[in-house]
């Protein structure tokens, strides 16, 4: 019974919001066109569900490139409204479309010329004759069997929401790199806006030996440096190349009883990949991808080695056998 009738109120839900898309006209373009041109910010508004609801609205918006902000209707009765400026546009929902707070406000807006635009369930109301755009957000039936507690209704205020703040999205534009300069804290943020200077492992804690290092030192700077890898420099700090895991049984094979005096230089690999530490992280893993390594040697304008970056968000980890500085290891 229970499943029943979740599954009911789902499918009541989504066959409301099947009939929306029939609504979308005129008017939803014009409230478009009327954003787009406004110098300000979306002022949006509602009050109790069609507030929360709202202030869903405003958080899209905002995220997607569309300066806007919730204001509560009664408090904006109260003094609020000095938030809102003439060159502001206000997003007022209601299903009733006669919401006692979101009327008291509605003469303000019109005296400062706000162009008002109305999510409503009830196209005949007082609030979608006062806007200048009232988009239909009506439906049949709510999805609580009493239809008293607003379900169908505030999930199509919402629907027509994003659908407005994507066609925003799609006019301006907008692109991933914008949506992660709203969202800096998240991975699409770090990894669009960082770039490959935050995320390196610094120079002077890396592996580093000399080409005339022999090969049990080379063993232990690996050792120590946990990389999977040694990297071979100049006294300038300049790159040569790298010794990984292969190359040490490559060159313990070759050279049996002359291993361990074996110098770096003779057997480490030449010409790794290398990035620049100004590069973006996003880019830098990219490359990664592209080229089926796992880390990255940083150089700075002169060749000289700065740090080494590690492939951290795929499935690979650090020090993992497999593809290390562009070259096909051994099993």
């Amino acid at each position: 019974m229970i499943v029943k009738v979740a599954k009911e109120a789902i499918a009541i839900e989504a066959k409301e919001i099947a009939n929306l898309a029939d609504r979308v006209g005129e008017a939803f373009e014009g409230a478009v066109k009327a954003i787009l041109a406004c110098k300000g910010k979306v002022i949006v508004s509602g009050m109790g569900k069609s507030g929360l609801i709202g202030q869903k609205i405003a958080a899209t918006l905002a995220s997607t490139g569309t300066p806007s902000f919730f204001m509560h209707p009664a408090e904006a009765y109260h003094g609020d409204l000095g938030m809102v400026s003439p060159s502001d546009v206000a997003l007022i929902v209601s299903n009733s479309g006669e919401t006692d707070e979101a009327l008291k406000i509605a003469p303000f807006l019109i005296d400062q010329r706000n162009v008002i635009v109305a999510f409503t369930g009830a196209p005949q109301s007082t609030l979608a004759r006062a806007a200048d755009f009232h988009i239909d957000c009506s439906v049949a039936k709510e999805a609580c069997p009493l239809s008293l507690a607003p379900t169908s209704s505030t999930t199509a205020a919402l629907v027509m929401g994003d659908a407005l703040a994507i066609a925003l999205m799609q006019a301006r534009g907008f692109a991933a790199e914008h949506f992660a300069r709203f969202h800096p804290g998240g991975s699409l943020g770090r990894k669009l806006l960082a770039l490959v200077e935050h995320e390196m492992i610094d120079a002077e804690n890396l592996p580093i030996v000399s080409p005339a290092a022999n090969a049990l030192d080379a063993m232990s700077a690996m050792s120590a440096g946990r990389l999977g890898a040694a990297i071979v420099a100049d006294e300038k700090g300049a790159l040569l190349g790298v010794i990984t895991d292969g190359d040490l049984r490559r060159a313990m094979e070759q050279k049996r009883e002359r291993f361990f005096t074996t110098r770096a230089e003779e057997i480490m690999t030449k010409n790794p990949k290398t990035i620049a530490p100004k590069t973006r992280l996003i880019e830098a893993e990219e490359t990664m991808d592209r080229l089926g390594v796992h880390q990255l040697i940083v150089l700075d304008d002169q060749g000289k080695i700065v740090g080494l970056l590690p492939y951290r968000t795929g499935i690979t980890k650090v020090g993992s056998s497999g593809r290390l500085f562009g070259k096909k290891e051994s099993r």
